[in-house]
């Protein structure tokens, strides 16, 4: 019994031998959008942050925007998780290399977080003043789920699609989880004897 709680173990924690990688996701919508706005756009945004390599990769896919991409980023942080405005804190005035003048698309881009032109400027300034500072800020908005991916077209000049990231779970969270319950279920039998 012993050696099959080891196993478990080290199981649930192998993924935290691995890359340190923290995954979030949005939904992009018309609604979500402040003032929300009826656009028939849709989209999702799977943001990677890889803290070992100290890179974000930022994959976005879109489609249905009625008017035409002008530029698009990441915002934050907003005083309450999951709804407000704020300043743009990625590259601006749009992600490099991001399809503009489209009304549908896919992007895929891996940003090096170590270089100050990853960020805004005054977001840089806003937050401790050097690139550091601004990564940890950076990190606390995602987690906090106070960070939101915007695009802009001629049509919404202020954002026609937007979602608030939120963390994904690891996969090996619920590994812990089983692992965390079979030793509690242990204790208690060994309690109750």
């Amino acid at each position: 019994m012993k050696k099959l709680f080891f196993s478990l173990a080290l199981l649930a924690l192998a993924p935290l031998a691995q890359a340190h990688t923290v995954m979030y996701y949005a939904d992009l919508s018309g609604p979500a959008e402040a003032p929300p706005n009826a656009s028939p756009g849709t989209g999702f945004a799977i943001v990677t942050l890889d803290l070992d390599l100290v890179t974000m990769k930022v994959e976005v896919t879109f489609s249905g925007l009625q008017g035409n991409v002008s530029a698009a980023h990441i915002h934050g942080p907003t005083s309450v998780a999951g709804a407000g405005t704020a300043g743009v804190m990625t590259m601006t005035p749009t992600f490099l290399g991001f399809p503009s003048g489209v009304t549908s698309g896919a992007y895929t881009q891996t940003f090096d977080m170590t270089l100050a032109s990853s960020y805004n400027a005054s977001f840089i300034t806003n937050n401790g003043g050097t690139v550091s500072s601004a990564l940890n800020a950076q990190i606390a908005a995602l987690d906090a789920g106070k960070a939101y991916v915007n695009i802009h077209t001629n049509v919404f000049p202020g954002g026609e699609i937007r979602g608030f990231l939120a963390p994904v779970p690891e996969p090996g969270t619920a590994a812990l989880g089983l692992v965390g319950g079979a030793i509690l279920m242990r204790r208690r039998r060994t309690a109750q004897v």
